[in-house]
């Protein structure tokens, strides 16, 4: 019977410096990198036991002592050291030493010849250890220096050979463990790049019937919104090797850097056969070829040529699926965004309310909340914010409790944390005149009123003449859900209460202030959208006069506007008129409620902070019928200044 053959040996274990586009560790030198340092400290070592040894034991006397000895003849034998005049001598039991004169007289050279048995003249010389360290040391200092010079210059050469290596990060089957189920929200977007996930599980599927699989997947979002974490969610649920690069990774002070890193990148992930490439922040790879002022930049386009032609190569059945993320889709070249290539787009706007809610259920994991804390309340309250900015947001709610010395996070700190996010940090510290908190009161209060009163705007959430942020005063709305559009009334609305500070001040102080620089920037850039990009002027009419674009690509610098002269100042007349007539309608209002802009600036004076809720309180307060008269802190009434009660703090 035949014997069965040994088994195989099993494989060795896969190190992290086998895996394919891991940078490979220098070649092993026969002699260890310490091998010169220890030997140099041996070879001092023994010198300094050579030199310390201690010799034989001897007595020290005096030279008469010595001559004395000599005389009387108790000196047996005797040696003197012609290079320093020492004498050993001994007298047959015991040795002793002394120092004579240098030379010797000839007296007492005679006496000791005649009186000793034994009279010896030496000159020691060093030994050949001795004698050779004044020559080691130097030379040794010298072998050490070129030895680092060699090493440094074989670090630098390493440097440059593997410089064109990608520095892409591989991600294991255990790394990233990212799941879809961790990425709180984006229903619509994790069903619409599922599809990558199964053809990477599953390629049979798609190849049985012929369907061709997107190569490309980029994520197009604001900063924030978790497209990175969405990458490493496909990688995680495909369970396949994740190669992650940045886009400044590719670029280097040397021409062609960029390309070969390109090129190492592809073919590591070739050699993995299913794996997924994420190349974050690709707009500074991926920028239009040829724009910009004196041409474009040559090592960034040969970088960009080279990646087009490395996913131009592939085939579908390669399994290879490529993701970039951007926040700056319009700058990129076309022929990236050609099919074949970047297939797919896919938008990860900022999160919806419910979202949002997913989202801050996801963060407040592991945190100590109060009862009053309800995430639906805080959903609302922050529109606009991405996944990020709610991160953080519960981040700081944690801080403001413990400068509250609490252990849970109370409804209040989730307010401060919004209210800082939003607006900034109070400055209460700074000093105002009481003139300027008063008319910081008035201006505040001119917008509230505004927001109040007319219903397209959004409701007051809270008015403050506290200093926030480089504001003296702040004036705070919430939407009452998600909006993506403004209509026209809208729009008006908003330019009426952005005029609210403005008019009041001049009503009350019969004058203006700078104040108001910020309120007519908002105002003026709401009323040129109108006429110049959302069609909302009779006068212009359904015209795009918009030239906002890329302006740093340089493609329409040297090219005249697509308007004349007079539409210019067409457009420039009915910007100041949709101007003019926001002031007018403002002045109306604030006329027709002029005592409830008094009760609300007098709230302001009195408590700094007054609520949405309680400005609507005010409004109504003012309008029912007697209630100038029952109001003992007006003193007068009409279109001058009016004096109102403030506390303390003012």
């Amino acid at each position: 019977m035949a014997s069965n053959p040994p088994p195989p040996p099993p494989p060795p274990p896969t190190r992290d410096d086998d895996r394919p586009g891991a940078s490979p560790k220098p070649p092993a030198t026969g002699v260890s990198r310490y091998a010169v340092w220890i030997a140099l400290a041996s070879l001092l070592v023994v010198l300094s036991l050579t030199m310390l040894m201690p010799g034989e034991t001897r007595e020290p006397v005096g030279y008469r002592d010595f001559m004395a000895r000599v005389a009387v003849g108790e000196v047996t034998e005797a040696e003197y050291d012609n290079t320093n005049g020492s004498i050993d001598f001994t007298d047959g039991v015991l040795l002793y030493s002394t120092v004579g004169p240098l030379p010797l007289p000839d007296d007492d050279h005679d006496l000791i010849l005649a009186q000793t048995d034994e009279f010896k003249f030496v000159t020691p010389r060093p030994g050949f250890l001795q004698s050779l360290l004044p020559l080691l040391i130097p030379v040794s200092l010298l072998i050490l220096f070129f030895v680092w010079m060699q090493r440094r210059a074989q670090g630098q050469m390493g440097n440059i050979m593997s410089i064109g290596r990608s520095k892409a990060k591989t991600y294991s089957t255990e790394r990233p463990g990212t799941m879809f189920e961790d990425v709180a929200g984006y229903e619509g977007v994790k069903q619409e790049i599922t599809e990558i996930v199964d053809f990477l599980k599953h390629p049979e599927r798609f190849t049985g019937i012929g369907a061709r699989v997107p190569k490309g997947v980029l994520l197009v979002g604001p900063p924030g919104t978790g497209k990175t974490l969405l990458a490493k969610a496909v990688a995680g649920e495909a369970d396949v090797p994740f190669l992650s690069v940045t886009g400044s990774d590719f670029m280097e002070m040397f021409v062609g850097v960029g390309a070969s890193r390109v090129r190492d990148l592809f073919d590591s992930a070739r050699k993995m056969g299913k794996a997924i490439i994420f190349i974050d922040e690709i707009d500074s790879i991926g920028r239009k070829r040829g724009a910009g002022l004196g041409g474009g930049h040559d090592e960034r386009e040969q970088t960009l040529n080279q990646m087009l032609a490395e996913m131009d190569g592939f085939e579908g059945s390669e399994g290879i699926v490529i993701m970039a993320a951007t926040n700056r889709p319009d700058i990129l070249d076309p022929a990236l965004l050609r099919a074949g290539r970047f297939d797919r787009q896919v938008v990860v706007p900022l999160p919806e309310l419910e979202d949002r809610v997913k989202i801050l259920g996801v963060h407040l994991k592991g945190k100590h909340t109060a009862d009053d804390v309800d995430v639906n309340v805080i959903a609302r309250g922050t529109p606009g914010m991405a996944g990020a900015d709610l991160a953080n947001l519960v981040n700081e709610a944690a801080l403001f409790a413990v400068r509250r010395s609490s252990d849970v996070i109370a409804a209040v700190d989730f307010d401060s944390a919004r209210d800082r996010a939003l607006l900034g940090i109070e400055r209460g510290s700074m000093v105002r005149t009481p003139e300027e908190l008063e008319r910081t009161a008035y201006h505040e209060a001119g917008h509230a009123l505004c927001a109040a009163i007319i219903p397209e705007n959004d409701p007051v959430h809270k008015v403050t003449i506290i200093p926030t942020g480089m504001a003296l005063g702040v004036t705070m709305t919430l939407p009452t859900g998600d909006r993506h559009s403004m209509d026209k009334d809208e729009a008006e609305a908003r330019m009426v209460m952005a005029m609210g500070g403005r008019v009041a001040e001049a009503l009350v102080f019969d004058e203006f202030s700078s104040g108001a620089s910020n309120d007519l920037q908002q105002a003026t850039a709401i009323a040129r959208r109108m006429v110049t990009e959302w069609g909302m002027s009779d006068t212009v009419g359904p015209m795009s006069l918009s030239d906002q674009g890329p302006v740093f690509l340089g493609e329409d610098m040297m090219q005249s506007k697509s308007f004349s002269s007079a539409t210019q100042k067409l457009v420039d007349d009915e910007i100041r008129r949709i101007l003019f007539e926001a002031e007018d309608v403002c002045r109306d209002l604030l006329l027709e409620n002029r005592h409830g802009l008094d009760l609300v600036a007098r709230a302001l004076l009195e408590h700094e902070t007054v609520s949405g809720s309680e400005v609507e309180r005010l409004i109504e307060v003012s309008r029912q019928p007697g209630s100038i008269a029952s109001d003992s802190t007006l003193l007068e009434s009409g279109g001058g200044a009016v004096e109102v009660g403030t506390s303390d703090n003012a």
